[in-house]
């Protein structure tokens, strides 16, 4: 593989925290732009999405975007909001996207992963059948928004030939997070009561795949679930599956361990 130069824009936070050391053991040069100092020894640009300069730096010579900015988030079945989070979801998730996409594709940079949320549908569903039929439905500011950036992001694929998957991921855990969580037993009833958590690896594993895909082809969307339910009990992780070869194995990895 070429050392391919991956931004992580809000690489600092947790999702960018989780798979900045699976992007380094696979060999792609990785650089961080944030307000805060990353915990891995990358390349880092500080900065913000709200001010076009910051970004300018921070996407000279780069192949590839991963986005996990994230401020204010909140569940896919709650309202409560207020000015603050408002504020913080639609700068952050729509006008700093917009400003990142806008100035990417200027300079030639045409492909990346937008992390979106389940939380931008309504969450309480027995079952999540496929990305593109369930409506974007959320009932939260924080999923409005998101589903609005993954609007954006379609906007730059039509109008602009960029490739960008949406990876509509929940419950990201760190390993030690995640095997505690699964040992909860699952309602009988209103299964997603409990949400279902995803393990640092097999996140990992989802943006490593996305990126070796996302120069097929020019001017595509394509929004996929990412979620550790192995069993497909809520998430029909079929897309997934057929685009990017993924599906969650840590499950199998921790063989000793009786996970219910």
């Amino acid at each position: 593989m070429k050392n391919k130069k991956i931004l992580l824009i809000g690489g600092s936070g947790k999702v960018g925290s989780f798979i900045t050391p699976y992007l380094l053991e696979r060999g792609y040069d990785v650089r961080v732009m944030d307000l805060s100092t990353p915990e891995h020894d990358v390349d880092f640009i500080q900065g913000s999405v709200l001010n076009p300069d910051d970004i300018k730096k921070a996407i000279i010579d780069i192949d590839s975007f991963i986005w996990v900015v994230m401020k204010s988030p909140q569940g896919g079945s709650v309202t409560d909001q207020d000015l603050t989070v408002i504020k913080n979801n639609y700068e952050v998730n729509n006008l700093g996207l917009h400003n990142f996409l806008w100035l990417s594709q200027g300079v030639g940079l045409l492909s990346g992963i937008y992390t979106s949320t389940m939380s931008v549908h309504y969450r309480e569903r027995d079952y999540f059948n496929n990305e593109n039929d369930i409506p974007l439905d959320t009932p939260s500011a924080y999923g409005l928004s998101k589903g609005f950036g993954e609007n954006i992001c379609k906007y730059f694929a039509n109008w602009f030939d960029m490739n960008i998957f949406a990876f509509r991921i929940t419950g990201p855990r760190n390993r030690d997070e995640w095997i505690e969580e699964r040992k909860i037993p699952r309602p009988k009833i209103n299964q997603y009561k409990r949400l279902y958590v995803t393990d640092e690896e097999d996140l990992a594993s989802a943006y490593i795949n996305g990126l070796e895909r996302l120069n097929s082809g020019k001017g595509w969307f394509q929004p996929i679930f990412i979620a550790g339910d192995e069993n497909q009990q809520s998430h029909n992780l079929s897309t997934a599956k057929r685009i990017l070869n993924w599906e969650p194995e840590t499950h199998k990895k921790i063989k000793k361990k009786k996970i219910k």
